[in-house]
């Protein structure tokens, strides 16, 4: 049974009209009423809807674009590429015009949640969600309910660098080229996803580090719970269990886990793989911001790059050429990821079979991995 503006009121304790107030935004209304209000709605997960509110159900000029950190220059190109696609109508006109808001969740899940409400309540025309998602079912099933609410508005929903919506209930037992069983989205639902191939790159770069001659190969993961760890994760063991069972059987001791995306957490994980390993040959890098701490981390501990070890990251940031030596990496074309992501939320691209594209990555090999004159392992 839907739930009503009745039912909020009698939730929050004041009248129909005190609800009306606070979710059109038009009267003033006591912050105290107007935080029980907003409680109530989401406590209820009311949401607008039927021909009587047909002016509230339209959607605004707004385009939501989620970012985990806005400053992390993964993130800031994809937002940018998405912006660059907000100011041009049809045919480069300018009659299609959108303002792009970016919310910086800080990697927090209830601030997704909580961006999530605010651009429903806003009537957005479009959201973006950007990066791997979280892996919890709780949050899972939460985001997935606000999207298809927000779809289900009219609100266009793009995926951009993560695995699609698991199906809604009766719909499972589907699979996805990034996800795995339970990834595939229902077709119906109106969202469409922009996913990267973060297993199959990660499986090339270290094959190429095999046929190099590394056998004694480090790794230093991202975040916990993220799809994007446990994806680049999966293709790089899927690599070393090809190759020989006794390089998978040793690869969760060759693995610092815990991490976060950033410098030192590259430099605190390459530290602890010398305690575990003061032999190995390679590390590799959850992306290049963290490959850049390794390198920092060895150099301080004596290590020289690539005659004693070599270092490889992901994602081909900028930064990533200047590097001294150079990274080795996969790239992921993210500036034309995120603007086909912005085409697809105006609905000036036509969505991809199923719903889902997988953008190619491409590995990038660079001076971090060149195998020095007599170096045998």
């Amino acid at each position: 049974m839907a739930v009503t503006l009745a039912d909020v009121a009698t939730r929050a304790g004041v009248s129909a009209a005190t609800v009306s107030r606070v979710l059109s935004g038009n009267y003033p209304v006591a912050g105290a009423t107007r935080t029980r209000v907003l409680r109530a709605v989401e406590e209820l997960q009311y949401v607008v809807n039927g021909p009587a509110s047909a002016l509230a159900a339209a959607t605004s000029d707004l385009v939501g674009i989620l970012v985990n950190d806005i400053a992390d220059p993964f993130f800031g190109i994809i937002a940018g590429a998405v912006q660059s696609e907000m100011g041009e109508g049809p045919a480069g006109g300018t009659g299609g015009q959108k303002l792009a808001v970016v919310c910086n969740t800080g990697g927090s899940p209830e601030s997704e949640l909580t961006y999530l409400t605010h651009l429903q309540r806003q009537r957005a025309a479009a959201v973006v969600l950007t990066g791997g998602a979280v892996e919890d079912e709780e949050h899972g099933a939460a985001v997935a309910a606000r999207l298809r609410r927000l779809a289900a508005g009219g609100t266009r929903i793009v995926l951009c660098g993560r695995p699609p919506l698991a199906p809604a209930a009766g719909e499972e037992g589907k699979g996805s080229p990034e996800g795995g069983a339970g990834d595939e989205p229902d077709e119906g639902d109106g969202i469409v996803t922009v996913a990267f191939d973060n297993r199959g790159g990660s499986r090339r770069l270290t094959e190429h580090l095999l046929s190099l001659g590394h056998r004694r190969i480090g790794y230093v993961a991202g975040p916990a719970h993220s799809t994007t760890t446990r994806h680049r994760l999966e293709g790089h063991r899927l690599a070393l269990g090809e190759h020989s069972a006794g390089l998978l059987a040793q690869a969760e001791h060759f693995t610092v886990h815990g991490g976060d995306y950033d410098r030192s957490s590259g430099y605190d994980g390459a530290l602890e793989l010398l305690r575990r390993v003061p032999d190995l040959t390679a590390v590799v890098a959850a992306n290049d911001t963290v490959a850049l701490g390794i390198c920092a981390a060895l150099r301080d501990q004596g290590k020289h790059i690539p005659e004693d070890v070599s270092v490889a990251g992901f994602d081909d940031l900028p930064f990533s050429a200047d590097a001294s030596p150079a990274l080795t990496t996969v790239r992921i074309p993210l500036h034309d990821a995120g603007a086909r992501a912005g085409r697809l939320a105006l609905g000036r691209e036509t969505p991809p079979p199923g719903g889902v594209a997988t953008v190619r990555v491409e590995l990038m090999v660079r001076a971090s991995t060149a195998v020095p004159a007599g170096r045998t392992d």
